[in-house]
């Protein structure tokens, strides 16, 4: 049995699940940190093909997309909300069923 990365079978989960995908961020976005976020989407865009293939897509610097979904990547909404059309998801806003509790 080949031995693979925690990166590779994480991609390779995201490629074959893309609800699993959705899910793991959502859950990321409520309990995560950005960086975490952020590290999740590049392992999507890899499992679409590659990051370099999402900023084509979207007509983003490459370069620049690979900095942007690195852990110390501060991306603009606007390039956020291309990335995650790119690889068949959008963000949802929901309410924070805890703070309204309060």
């Amino acid at each position: 049995m080949k031995d693979r990365s925690h990166e590779e079978a994480m991609v390779e989960l995201f490629r074959d699940d893309p609800q699993f995908a959705a899910d793991y961020l959502t859950q990321l976005l409520q309990d995560g940190e950005p960086a975490d976020l952020l590290v999740a989407l590049r392992q999507i865009a890899n499992a679409h093909g590659g990051v370099r293939a999402v900023a084509k897509e979207t007509a983003l610097n490459a370069n620049q997309l690979y900095r942007t979904l690195s852990a110390q990547g501060n991306p603009e909404l606007r390039s956020l909300f291309v990335v995650l059309k790119a690889l068949g998801l959008r963000l949802a806003i929901q309410p924070d069923t805890q703070h309204l509790a309060i």
